[in-house]
């Protein structure tokens, strides 16, 4: 059986990422580890180190995107919890097996090589869960 190995990120969902480093980063005094585009969620993030887990912000680069429409929906906070996973089709398949709904089935792929899924919040008790390898 397949289990997650850590928590990797909590996503923040914000509308003005420079203003929301302001607090993480020069507040708080945490380290920006990158800023990237990603193209196929249509948001630009932030990661900052915080121990072993790290902060994602959020900031969506099209209104009609999925973040883009949370955003208007519920305004900026806490967005997913990622969860890191040795085997990301084997957790896929053990998910759909027990009846898990996702978003994603096949694991889309970051710049750097990282593979991701979503997992709807209907099977999560109204969390949003992305899996990590």
């Amino acid at each position: 059986m397949e289990i997650p190995v850590k928590i990797n990120h909590i996503a923040i969902a914000v509308t003005d990422l420079e203003g929301s480093l302001f607090f993480w980063k020069d507040a708080l005094g945490l380290e920006v580890e990158k800023t990237e585009e990603v193209g196929a969620e249509k948001a630009i993030v932030s990661f900052l180190n915080i121990g072993s887990c790290k902060i994602e912000l959020v900031q969506s680069t099209d209104p009609e995107s999925g973040l883009g429409k949370y955003l208007e929906k519920k305004g900026p906070g806490i967005h997913h919890i990622c969860v890191e996973v040795e085997n990301i089709e084997m957790m896929v398949k053990q998910l759909k097996d027990k009846g898990i709904q996702l978003i994603n089935e096949i694991p889309r792929e970051k710049k750097d090589g990282r593979r991701y899924v979503f997992i709807h919040p209907e099977s999560t008790q109204g969390v949003l869960v992305e899996l990590y390898q």
